[in-house]
């Protein structure tokens, strides 16, 4: 009787030992975040969910960025809204336009504010630090914006010292005026803002993308390109947004490559070119 009993205490203890094990080894591993396999990352789930993609821009930045005055709700067009039809499109959601200042556009989009940003936006190692970016597109130089009265009189760097030269607040122009030795760099709100101050005598020139000074050159014969270079002033664009979204990245890069290999950028430029310069006209 006493062999049973410490036989059924032996296999009562084995059975406790066996389901305890099988108990730790069947507890669910706790859900991990990110864009693993069958994952969408928040920003994806968000934007489905909400069944639109927000948009975040700073407008008066033709042929990327610029406000059409002849439509009844002041629609903001342009190459960029075009890429980002083709975003939301590939998405299957609708597409809303935020419209802001550039300073307030990047905050905007670490706050989530707005889901992706863009016109113009180029990626810096500071920005990366915050957000993340998408591959770039349309590769263009910084050059600077003048008076045609005083083109000539600019031909080199050491020709600035002492001159007030203009940027748009918080761009990668503003940094690049920020490094002319002996000026003074001013930020301005907008781009439009900053061809006023300068037609009106009040900036001796402004740092602008190559892409943008030709929509305002077109339209105001009163302004030149500057002989001056400016070293390691290359400029590209991306879309930002926050990190950890790589899924969105993903459809966003596919997106880019596709419009750069079919060379679908370079008529986008050309057309809103032609539009911005046409609707400035009228």
């Amino acid at each position: 009787m006493m062999k049973k009993s410490m036989k059924l205490m032996l296999l009562g203890a084995a059975l406790l030992g066996s389901l305890a094990m099988a108990g730790c080894g069947s507890s669910p591993a706790p859900a991990k975040s990110g864009n693993g396999a069958g994952q969408q990352s928040k920003l994806m789930q968000t934007i489905k969910q909400r069944g639109k993609l927000i948009v975040g821009t700073s407008s008066g930045y033709p042929p990327y960025v610029f406000v059409d005055a002849e439509s009844p709700d002041k629609k903001v067009i342009g190459l960029d809204m075009e890429m980002c039809k083709q975003i939301a499109d590939k998405l299957g959601v609708k597409l809303e336009v935020q419209d802001m200042s550039f300073s307030a556009l990047l905050s905007s989009v670490t706050s989530g504010k707005v889901d992706i940003a863009v016109g113009g936006v180029s990626p810096t190692p500071e920005r990366e630090k915050a957000m993340a970016f998408s591959d770039i597109y349309l590769p263009t130089e910084q050059k600077l914006l003048v008076r045609k009265e005083n083109q000539h009189a600019f031909k080199s760097m050491a020709d600035l010292k002492g001159k007030v030269i203009g940027a748009e607040k918080s761009t990668t122009q503003e940094a690049t005026a920020q490094k002319i030795e002996g000026a003074t760099a001013i930020g301005l709100s907008s781009v439009p803002d900053a061809i006023l101050q300068l037609k009106n005598g009040k900036l001796d020139g402004i740092v602008l993308e190559g892409v943008v000074t030709k929509q305002y050159l077109i339209f105001n014969d009163d302004l030149a390109l500057a002989d001056v270079q400016f070293d390691g002033a290359k400029k590209v664009s991306a879309v930002a947004l926050q990190k950890g979204n790589d899924d969105v990245v993903k459809i966003i890069n596919d997106i880019i490559r596709q419009d750069t290999e079919s060379g679908q950028f370079d008529k986008w430029v050309d057309e809103y070119s032609r539009i911005a310069v046409e609707k400035a006209s009228k």
